[in-house]
């Protein structure tokens, strides 16, 4: 993973990584899950991960491995709080 550093100190934000499925979609993910998407293009899935990240491209990385969007649901994790499980 990629360590970045601004210059006033401040974090711009987490690492967004873009890359594609098994399927050949172009797919962006933030590092903690905050936001993705799945794409038809590069070029689609770029713009929207400077729009998210707040236009901060030293913090995108093309990966060449396959990736995947994985979702959250506020359900599962208000459920998981209370102490409840999935079985």
């Amino acid at each position: 993973m990629k360590l970045v550093e601004y210059p006033s100190g401040s974090s711009a934000g987490s690492t967004v990584f873009v890359g594609k499925n098994r399927f050949g979609n172009w797919v962006v993910r933030e590092q903690n899950g905050i936001f993705g998407g799945l794409f038809a293009s590069r070029a689609h899935a770029l713009k929207y991960a400077l729009s998210e990240n707040g236009q901060h491209p030293d913090t995108i990385l093309e990966v060449s491995r396959e990736i995947d969007i994985f979702c959250r649901t506020r359900r599962k994790s208000a459920q998981l709080s209370k102490g409840n499980s999935f079985s």
